[in-house]
C-alpha cells in the first residue's frame, strides 16, 4: 500500500517529467554527454527555444550540468548529474510496466463502442 502523502512527495519529479519532450530528452541524455545540436537533431521537431527551456529547467533542478567550451565555434555540452542518473530506474520501471501492460492499453484505446466511448471491461 502506498503512503497517503505520496502524491505530494512525488510532485517535484512529476513537475520535471510532465513537460513535453522531457522524457525523450532525458532518455537521450542517459546515453551520454550531448551537445545542443545533437539533442536538437535527435528530438526533431523540437524548437531551439523549447529545448533551451527544458535544459535550463533540468539544470536548475540539478538533473544536468552544462559545460561551455570556449573557442570557435563555441560549443556547449549537457550531461546528467548523479541525481539525473538516479532517474534511470524510473525509466526502467516504466519500460517494464509497458512491456507487461502496454498491449492492454493499446487494445483498450482501440476498442470503442458505437458512441465513441471506451468499451467497459
Amino acid at each position: 500500500m502506498m503512503d497517503q502523502s505520496c502524491p505530494g512527495t512525488v510532485e517535484p519529479i512529476l513537475e520535471i517529467l510532465d513537460s513535453k519532450w522531457m522524457l525523450l530528452l532525458l532518455f537521450e541524455l542517459f546515453n551520454g554527454t550531448r551537445r545542443f545540436g545533437e539533442l536538437r537533431r535527435k528530438l526533431q521537431p523540437i524548437s531551439p527555444k523549447t529545448l533551451t527551456d527544458r535544459l535550463r529547467l533540468l539544470e536548475e533542478k540539478g538533473i544536468v550540468t552544462r559545460t561551455i567550451f570556449p573557442g570557435v565555434p563555441l560549443h556547449v555540452e549537457y550531461e546528467l548529474t548523479s541525481a539525473g542518473q538516479g532517474l534511470q530506474p524510473i525509466f526502467a520501471a516504466m519500460w517494464t510496466w509497458t512491456q507487461e501492460y502496454g498491449g492492454y492499453l493499446k487494445k483498450g484505446a482501440n476498442e470503442m463502442n458505437e458512441e465513441g466511448e471506451k468499451a467497459s471491461w
